[in-house]
């Protein structure tokens, strides 16, 4: 115990976390056909063990309340908790990986689809029948291969959080560690579901007609990726003109959109590459790597801006911060400046100077912006709500399919299968870090309009603002801590409603 010391931890824990980002980073970008987790987690033995564990705990109980020593202390103990089943685990996430960029779904009349594909294939179907018969092969291999291996790794991560003994269950040990009320955030989310659940109903039949020629009644999620590709405005989101436009933008607005090279643009088609873009942040701030493959049209503007927020945030990050204010902490506080930026395209007057909509058009497309925005907020709340279930052990693992089903289909009104059950979940209630980054942004927004006009991502005053006030910080805040130091308000989804309801007009 005395040769790991915190100096120690804060050392060779910045070098794992480069070692393991750059393995996710190759393998999820297609230059690998796999992860080599494994041998990192060997090598790093001694700062991911009982020991370091011990260490932190020991931090975190000997740190006056309220201290920068009791923040460190609990993002390193959060890191060494996760890491307690990471390592254990390592072998099915190297499986889960290899499965997804090795599956193939057999289509009925014979055809093979990479499963990494299939996501983007039924997005950019026009033909009702193509989409669900995708979408039965797909739910039917899931079901079959893939959805035991996340089970399986979602039963033993519960475990061992809770044979640490750090709180009573793992919901517990998540709020001591990640300082988020689970109760509270849930309590929120049933309570926005509840507020927005007749314009829901109202809008929803309107856009299932209009866009697929479907009745509410029969839409799948499937027909929710072909819905919200909204193909019908392509034409105005060129694919050639992307990067150059969003690069403009935030040249306008004060900020160099590569970070004088440390941000890494990976956008182009490859075999292997994951469906859903990502981006890695290898070395803090050093070189970090935004990483997209292509669906095209409106979708993919936003997922660039939505990456490109990520990017920035770890490329202009302080580097005299400590390890645990740059690669760790809660991640709301990136997701927040993802969607800060993603909500430009939410956004009239960004809209009319950066892209092709026009002015006739534009109206139409924040009508179906403000739609998809209502959807997939209350897609992450039904979400959040399944996940305090899957997660706090009172329902059996068996039950949770039907949970999963009944939770989505009613929040969403697309039909959900339940192959998805343990697929659709990402790990460590990440749900609740995009909840909080959503109701974040919007505070953060506001700041800015107040501070730089409305059209403050064209004010070249903003963007050093942005960057030392926010980026330059690391994520030594909680969400709600930074809410109030900003904004001088608490985190709420009344600002989104507002938003929402003003798009939906």
């Amino acid at each position: 115990m005395s040769a790991l010391s915190l100096d120690r931890l804060r050392r060779e824990g910045e070098t794992f976390q480069e070692e393991i980002s750059r393995e996710y980073y190759l393998a999820h970008s297609g230059q690998k056909a796999t992860a080599e987790l494994q041998p990192i987690y060997q090598r790093h033995a001694a700062v991911l063990g009982t020991d370091a564990f011990e260490l932190t705990l020991d931090l975190f109980r000997n740190a006056p309340d309220g201290s920068e020593a009791q923040r460190s202390a609990r993002l390193l103990l959060e890191w060494q908790a996760d890491a307690q089943s990471s390592r254990q685990l390592a072998h099915l996430d190297e499986r889960e990986i290899a499965w997804e960029s090795s599956a193939v779904v057999r289509m009925a009349d014979g055809r093979e689809l990479p499963f990494e594909t299939v996501s983007i294939q039924i997005a950019n179907s026009s033909d009702e029948k193509e989409r669900h018969g995708i979408e039965a092969a797909r739910a039917k291999l899931v079901q079959q291969e893939f959805a035991p291996i996340r089970r399986e790794r979602f039963q033993r991560e519960r475990d061992i959080t809770e044979q640490l003994g750090l709180a009573s269950g793992y919901n517990a040990a998540f709020e001591l560690l990640s300082g988020v009320s689970l109760m509270d955030l849930r309590a929120q989310c049933e309570q926005f579901l509840r507020d927005t659940a007749a314009l829901w109903r109202d809008v929803f039949p309107q856009f299932t007609k209009r866009v697929l020629n479907m009745s509410a009644d029969d839409v799948t999620r499937a027909d929710a990726l072909a819905l919200f590709r909204a193909r019908e405005f392509d034409t105005y989101f060129p694919s050639q003109l992307m990067e150059d436009a969003i690069r403009r933008q935030v040249r306008e607005m004060g900020i160099d959109p590569l970070a004088a090279g440390r941000v890494i643009l990976d956008t182009s088609d490859r075999e292997g590459k994951r469906s859903r873009a990502f981006c890695a942040p290898v070395r803090i701030p050093a070189e970090v790597y935004l990483v997209l493959r292509p669906h095209g049209g409106q979708t993919d503007w936003m997922t660039f801006l939505h990456e490109l927020g990520h990017a920035l945030h770890f490329g202009y990050m302080r580097p005299d911060l400590p390890f645990e204010f740059r690669h760790l902490g809660d991640n709301s506080i990136t997701e927040g400046y993802a969607m800060l930026f993603d909500h430009r395209m939410k956004d009239a007057g960004w809209l009319k100077r950066y892209t092709q909509l026009g002015a006739t058009r534009t109206e139409s497309f924040m009508r179906t912006a403000g739609f998809e925005e209502l959807h997939y907020l209350r897609r992450y709340c039904a979400k959040l709500i399944y996940e305090t279930e899957l997660y706090g052990g009172t329902t059996s693992w068996e039950s949770l399919p039907d949970l999963y089903v009944h939770q989505l289909t009613t929040a969403t009104s697309f039909r959900y299968d339940p192959a998805d059950a343990f697929v659709d979940v990402d790990p460590r209630y990440y749900s609740a870090r995009y909840l909080r980054a959503w109701q974040l942004q919007s505070l953060l927004n506001e700041t800015l309009v107040e501070r730089y006009d409305e059209d403050w991502w064209r004010n070249p005053r903003a963007g050093p603002w942005i960057c030392s006030a926010l980026f330059g910080e690391g994520q030594r805040e909680l969400a709600h801590e930074q809410a109030r130091r900003v904004a001088g308000k608490e985190l709420s989804f009344a600002p989104l409603v507002r938003a929402v309801e003003k798009m939906l007009a």
